[in-house]
């Protein structure tokens, strides 16, 4: 089943019919134009009886509760009742304010609506606006994005390859809690499968691998023979791998294995399955990978993962890096995605780059508090347009806010060393995220 979005405007006739009409019709024309496939009744749900009819007609993972005129409490009661999906109520502006009739009263009905979901512990989204207002427009649009990030997440299969290093627990991912909090299946390989794969992987499949790397990785006929041939052997293996079990994220444990075992790093083919589609963290960051998830879903664009690595109060930026695992698309266009070696252990092939400039940057980590619970990172800013700043691959973010400030308070704060830099504005579709999972944020 796909996902379903239901509009529910409630209301009651003694009000101005002619304008809860016309809001009525122009919500719906809204909300269409958002999403063609949501669910709308044909008229005014004007009683509950009309309301209850609609309601036996969807079966939503999302709803969208608008008071298209005052309307007491009982109906939101009616929908609580049947669903248990997030809410986004939806209050009208008064449409006319001429010292004579109260044409909707909206407001008042928003108010009875809350508070009988503060009294069932129903979490719930909140926009005041006219459907024609940019606002308005802005925040549906979020809201529904974040709906179907959460619906998403309950069919994604994400893949932990491998244990984290040592002092690395952090990113650490348990299959009941990715379930109970964010409906993801974790599933579990060790990294000596892969490249047992990868070691049995012919040569006729891994030269088409590597004829596929070649037209995204500059300069990778320069690596050695042998690792080149084994990169294309372990993409081949991941790839696979992915495609046969239906990954849709991954998180890999990467050193010391894939160096002193295998003898070539895998650096390369979590950017290649990044570029693919498939968001991928090293050092087995489960919850870095579903980070990256969530900001690749929400933008269409691969995130860039990294470490805080670099502060410079001047520029009012914060440089983020790894050692060469970010996907090619992100790179400069003047360099493209260049092939190098890993800057510790000098083998190859990893990428060398600095990625390309972006207008609006979200830099986003889901974090773990000491008693367990879940809590996100946001800040936002834009890339600027720097050449690689250190061996591997690299992202220099100006801050919207003071950027030693952000270092200084999320040090502080204790937040993992691993963030991810979404390609776009999306703190508003991550707030109603966490609202909807009911996960504290902590904006920077």
């Amino acid at each position: 089943m796909s996902f379903q979005f239901a509009y529910i405007p409630i209301g009651v006739p003694t009000f101005h019919l002619e304008s809860a009409q016309k809001a009525f019709d122009d919500s719906v024309s809204l909300l269409r134009a958002i999403d063609p496939d949501v669910r709308v009744p044909d008229e005014m749900l004007l009683s509950l009886d009309k309301l209850n009819a609609f309601l036996d007609t969807i079966t939503p993972d999302f709803v969208i509760v608008q008071n298209v005129t005052f309307a007491n409490a009982a109906y939101m009661s009616a929908v609580l009742r049947r669903f248990s999906c997030p809410v986004l109520l939806w209050t009208l502006r008064e449409p006319v304010i001429d010292g004579g009739r109260l044409r909707l009263n909206s407001l008042t009905g928003a108010y009875s609506a809350a508070n009988i979901m503060r009294a069932c512990d129903q979490k719930f989204s909140y926009v005041f606006g006219a459907p024609a207002e940019d606002k308005t427009v802005r925040a549906i649009r979020a809201c529904v994005a974040a709906a179907k990030v959460k619906y998403n997440m309950r069919h994604l299969n994400l893949l932990q390859i491998g244990h984290t290093p040592e002092g690395f627990g952090f990113g650490r991912g348990l299959d009941a809690e990715m379930l109970s909090v964010f409906g993801v299946n974790l599933k579990s390989i060790e990294a000596r499968e892969l490249i047992n794969q990868a070691k049995a992987c012919s040569d006729e499949e891994a030269d088409r691998y590597l004829e596929n790397a070649r037209s995204r990785i500059v300069g990778l006929d320069d690596t050695k023979e042998q690792n080149k041939r084994d990169f294309a052997r372990l993409y081949a293996a991941y790839d696979k791998y992915v495609k046969d079990n239906n990954i849709g994220a991954v998180s890999s444990r990467c050193w010391p294995d894939f160096f002193v075992d295998f003898g070539t790093p895998v650096c390369a083919v979590l950017a290649m399955l990044g570029d693919n589609g498939v968001p991928a963290s090293c050092e087995a960051d489960a919850y870095g990978a579903l980070s990256m998830y969530i900001g690749q879903t929400l933008t269409g664009k691969c995130t860039f993962f990294g470490d805080p690595v670099s502060l410079d109060e001047t520029e009012n930026t914060i440089t983020f890096w790894h050692c060469g695992t970010a996907a090619c698309s992100l790179a400069r266009e003047d360099t493209g995605a260049v092939c190098g070696v890993h800057c510790n252990r000098k083998i190859g092939p990893t990428l060398e780059f600095g990625c390309k400039a972006e207008k609006a940057v979200t830099v986003f980590r889901i974090g773990r508090e000491k008693d367990g619970t879940f809590r996100f990172f946001l800040c936002g800013g834009e890339a600027l347009d720097k050449p690689k700043q250190f061996n591997g691959t690299s992202i220099v973010v100006k801050t919207e806010n003071d950027s030693r400030a952000i270092v200084e308070a999320s040090v502080k704060n204790g937040w993992e060393p691993h963030f991810v830099v979404a390609m776009g504005d999306i703190r508003q579709e991550l707030r109603d995220l966490a609202t909807m999972l009911d996960i504290p944020v902590e904006a920077y």
